[in-house]
């Protein structure tokens, strides 16, 4: 079988935007507060993710309010309550990716909706939820490639409603991971999504169109918020390293 992911590669600005990932995890990875303290910047990461996801979801809140623990709203909550699980999940995500969107659904959405529906996702979305966990499985695509189609294919199925937004940023997260990128969750990728928020939008917009010009530009955009996610992640060392 074909790798189903490689004619990506060759679409507009696809492979330099690729290679801009890498450059940019690779200069963060230089830095040298994280040859001591890298699991503190991984700790900030997971809050400052889960903030900015939330954001992007319609809870907007100040972050010094979110780390002082004053806000109650569900959306925020559950968007921390994914992205701390973030570690323990990121196991079972290469072997069982529905099993994994589920739990993801179940910890974002457990203060909005009926336990009865925690987990499940939109049925109309069921069939492609299935082709997306098969292609996991078959592609050999860069991680940038990816995370960008597991973005784009939960966010564009509404799969997991009301909180389709955390659990595609969350599985971001996962699928970076696994593939090697970001192997320790560094990035707060989820800021470059907030900071480059009208991209974001018209990007997700341009994927759904299904044209091909549309799916790079929602890559390109993906890889421009990592890059962003990366210069987050640079200031998080900064501070650490002022104490």
């Amino acid at each position: 079988m074909s790798d189903p992911l490689a004619p990506l590669l060759e679409l507009d600005g696809v492979a330099d935007a690729v290679a801009a990932t890498r450059t940019a995890v690779d200069t963060l990875l230089a830095n040298r507060v994280l040859r001591r303290r890298s699991v503190d910047v991984t700790a900030e990461s997971s809050v400052r993710g889960a903030w900015a996801s939330a954001w992007l979801s319609g809870a907007i809140f100040p972050l010094a309010d979110v780390r002082a623990g004053a806000i109650t709203d569900p959306v925020l909550q559950g968007a921390l309550r994914a992205n701390a699980e973030i570690g323990i999940l990121a196991d079972t995500w290469p072997r069982a990716p529905r099993q994994v969107l589920a739990r993801l659904h179940t910890l974002a959405a457990a203060d909005g909706l009926d336990p009865d529906r925690l987990g499940r996702p939109n049925p109309a979305a069921a069939q492609r939820l299935d082709t997306l966990a098969q292609v996991l499985t078959a592609t050999t695509a860069p991680a940038i490639v990816v995370a960008a189609i597991v973005h784009g294919e939960i966010l564009a199925l509404d799969a997991f409603p009301p909180v389709s937004g955390v659990v595609a940023r969350a599985a971001v997260r996962l699928t970076l991971i696994e593939r090697g990128l970001d192997f320790k969750s560094l990035v707060v990728i989820e800021a470059g999504h907030r900071e480059l928020e009208p991209e974001y939008r018209a990007a997700l917009l341009a994927y759904q169109s299904g044209e091909p010009d549309g799916v790079a530009a929602w890559i390109r955009h993906c890889a421009d918020a990592l890059v962003a996610g990366a210069v987050e992640t640079t200031a998080i060392c900064e501070a650490i390293a002022r104490g």
